[in-house]
Order: structure tokens, then sequence, then C-alpha cells
């Protein structure tokens, strides 16, 4: 052991023990500190490594997850656990090919697990079906749009449809509370009308600029939510408490609008319908959700093909192409989804002239602004997610110098309040999906902040019931098995 002390075998195995517990109790943060110290106890056992690498993946950090799993395969290359958790942690980033090798090394070192062969199948049907897709597709520059294909007016609303509908071409007010009464009783929006408001949302999304300017007037208030993840009745909860969005009560929502939940099809439509309805109600950022990568993962596509149409699939990747990548609130608060950059000295401007319409990149400003993370250690460092990076307080405070700003908040990030204050009160993240994908037992937040101090009022709220349809109810098949 690197201390050159005796490893304390038993107190390792008290503390896994524990890890154990804290982990079948949903404390996943709690777990990692446990497996850690049993490590510092004994750094030789692959046991310890693998399941510090489960519960990382439990908080999405697969990149720590697929680091843990390699260090679990180097002390034993036989402990089939160590292939397995890696396998899931590529699998979660959408690295369907580097999973497939480690699913087959689990099927080589347990040749008569039917688990282990059944997940392997899937993995190969996967990798089978990415690389058909990847055969079939058509060059970016060839791509038409096939927003300009679709012409919503020629669609006819069948005399039975009973839902809400839109009188010619405004979505108005009460249209949008009879949609979301519709959607709260699982009732679906006929497609002329999805296909109505999600095309004005493009359309009105694309004009803007990557980094859009907010300008709330003395004596007002502005709202900022974070990732809200398919969780509809908790959005019905945030509108229940704040209010509705209008001129006078405005939001934006912080990225990380779908997947996950599986009511993300009535979340996307909600909020596109209020930006239709008045376009300063609401602000709505890109977050490393809106991407067909992680849709074709975490469930976004399936409900998309389930509850509208393969027409829609497309419609959507191409309008969250549309997203902004960042806001500025009255020159002051700086908000993005993830954070911030691999090099000092960006400025807004440079924001600004993102080309984003595109998918995210895997590296770069745009990657960086959708996928990085905070750490509460200075400077820069890998990303625990395995995309993006990791940056500290000197990171947060030159960035904020720089371009002459107070703060900066950002979502991504599932926190047990709700939110968590860093950086020396430089640095706020909120997460606005309570009780996360039905087992993290975290409070939701927004922020509010009133001209002309801007100081964040942070609200935190609880879960409340849904329908039992379960999260990632329409994910990839595969993925459901380790979820």
């Amino acid at each position: 052991m690197a201390t050159g002390m005796p490893t304390n075998i038993s107190r390792a195995e008290e503390l896994k023990l524990l890890a154990n517990e804290a982990f079948k109790a949903h404390k996943y943060s709690q777990a990692i500190d446990l497996y850690t110290q049993a490590m510092e106890a004994n750094s030789e056992n692959a046991v310890y490594w693998a399941n510090r690498a489960f519960a990382h993946t439990k908080l999405e950090e697969y990149g720590s997850a697929i680091q843990d799993a390699t260090k679990a395969i180097e002390i034993d290359p036989k402990y089939s656990k160590g292939y397995y958790r890696r396998g899931a942690a590529y699998l979660g980033l959408g690295k369907f090919k580097e999973a497939l090798k480690d699913f087959q090394q689990v099927k080589k070192l347990c040749p008569n697990d039917p688990d282990a062969a059944k997940k392997l199948k899937e993995c190969e049907k996967a990798v089978m079906k990415l690389k058909f897709e990847e055969a079939i597709a058509v060059p970016q520059s060839e791509k038409c749009s096939i927003a300009e294909s679709i012409d919503y007016r020629a669609i006819d609303v069948e005399p039975q449809y009973a839902g809400a509908r839109i009188e010619g071409d405004v979505v108005t007010l009460d249209f949008v509370k009879r949609m979301m009464d519709d959607f709260k009783n699982q009732k679906c929006l006929h497609k002329r009308y999805a296909y109505q408001i999600v095309l004005q949302t493009r359309e009105m999304l694309r004009v803007l600029p990557s980094l859009v300017d907010i300008n709330v007037p003395n004596g007002k208030h502005f709202t900022v939510c974070g990732d809200v993840h398919g969780q509809f009745y908790d959005l019905l909860n945030i509108f229940e408490l704040n209010g509705l969005p209008s001129e006078d009560n405005p939001y934006l929502f912080n990225g990380d609008f779908v997947d996950r939940g599986s009511f993300s099809v009535e979340v996307i439509l909600t909020l596109f319908a209020f930006k239709c309805m008045s376009p300063s109600a609401i602000y709505l950022s890109r977050g490393n959700h809106e991407s067909k990568s992680m849709n074709k993962i975490y469930g976004f596509e399936g409900e998309v093909r389930s509850k509208l149409s393969d027409a829609f699939v497309e419609l959507f990747a191409e309008v969250f192409c549309c997203l902004p990548l960042a806001h500025v609130i009255n020159e002051k608060v700086f908000v993005v989804h993830g954070g911030l950059f691999s090099v000092d000295g960006v400025k807004l401007s440079d924001i600004r002239e993102i080309d984003r319409f595109c998918e995210p990149p895997e590296e770069g400003l745009m990657c960086e602004l959708l996928w990085s993370d905070p750490q509460p250690q200075l400077g820069r460092g890998p990303s625990k997610r395995g995309v993006g990076l990791s940056f500290g307080a000197d990171v947060t405070k030159r960035f904020l110098q720089d371009n002459g700003l107070d703060l900066v908040v950002r979502s991504h990030e599932v926190k047990n309040d709700g939110y968590e204050i860093e950086h020396d009160g430089k640095l706020m993240t909120v997460f606005s999906a309570p009780n996360y994908c039905d087992q993290m037992g975290n409070k939701g937040a927004f922020i509010q902040f009133e001209a002309p101090e801007l100081k964040p009022n942070i609200v935190t709220f609880s879960a409340v019931p849904h329908p039992d349809v379960k999260p990632m109810a329409y994910a990839n098949n595969f993925l459901r098995m380790f979820s």
C-alpha cells in the first residue's frame, strides 16, 4: 500500500458493510465516502472498487465509474463484476461498442450465467442497430429540415377528438391550461396541435443568439429552474407554488427538460406552449439531454415514438439544436446548464458566436457549457462524468471578473436540498426534479431574483405523487436492465 502501513482488513470490511447499507438506502454519496474509507484501509480488494463504481453510476458519474471499475479489473482480471460495472458505465455515456467488449468478457468469465448471456445479447442488438443507423444516415450537409416539410394546417382533427384545441394560429393561456389538465389526466394532445407548438417554438428559438440577454426591470422578479427531467407532475407543482409563466412572472428553465422521467413529452409541450403563448414569459436553455445521443438512451426518443410519432423524434432533435446555450440576467448573473471552460479568458462575446445549430460536440466551448461541473479544489480536473471537465473556485472567479459578472447559476447535478452554493458564494447549482428517478429522495428547488439587487431567494419543494409509470419506462430496453 502507498502508506506503507499494514492493511486493516477487518476495518475495511466493516466500512464496506456500512457503505452497502448506505447504497441500499439510495445514499450514494455517503456510500462513495464509505467505500473510499474502506479502500484507504485495504486498497487491494477489487470488490470495493467495483462497488464504488456502481455508486458513481447511480450518480451519473460515469467517468469516475469507469476509472474505479478499471482499477477493480487491474486488481483481479478474473473479477466479472469489474467488467460488468465498467460496461454499464460505458452504456451510460452511450459508448455501446466499448460496453460490448466488457459484456463479452463477463460472458467469457461466467459462461453459464443466464443474466450475463441476456445482457450480452441485448448489447449486441444495440450495437447492430447503431451500425445500421450509421450506415443509412444522410450526411449533415445533405440533410433536409424536417420542419420545412410539415404543414400542420393540412392535418385534420377528427370530430371525436375531445381534447385541447388551438383556434387559428394563436396559442392562448386558456389552451395551455386545458392542455395541462388533459396531460394531468394522462390524455394526449392531437398531433396537429403538437406540431403547431413545436414548429412555432422553432421559429422563435432559431432567431435567438447563442447567449441571450434578459432584462428584468427594477421591482420585478425572475425565476430560474433547473433540470425537470420529464417529471411533469413536479413541473405542475412548481407552477402551483410560484404561479404560471407570464410577462409579469417570467421563468428560465435551464436545460434537461426531458429523459429519465416518463412524462417528458408532456413537459416539453407545456414549456414550448408557454413560449408560443408569450415569448418573454419563458426562456429555455439547452442541456446535455437535449441531444440525440442522450434521448436515444434515456427514454425521450422511445416516449415520443409511443405518444406522438417517428417524425416527431426528428423534429424535436432539430428544434433542440436551436435552443440557446446560456443566458445573462441584467448583465450580472450568468446562467448555463453545465459549467465553465477548460481555458481562461472566455468572453461572453465568444459564447454569443458559437454556432450551436448541431448535435453537441465531445469537446470545446459548447460541450463544456453543457457538461462541466464545479469541484471543491482549485484549478481544473478531469470530469467525473467522462465528458467536459471539473473547475474550481478560481476558474469561476476569473470568469466572472473577465466578464463583469456577479454570479454563475447552473444545474446539471442532483442535490439533496435541490440546490448548493459553492465557490465562495459565486456559484449556485439549482435542480428542480425532486425525488429524482423516484429514488434519490432529494428536494427540488428554484431561485427567484428581484431587480435591481438580484439577490437569490431559494425556494425548495418536495416531490408530488404521479401516475404509476416508472422513470425510464420508454428507455432503451438494454439500459433499463442496469437502472
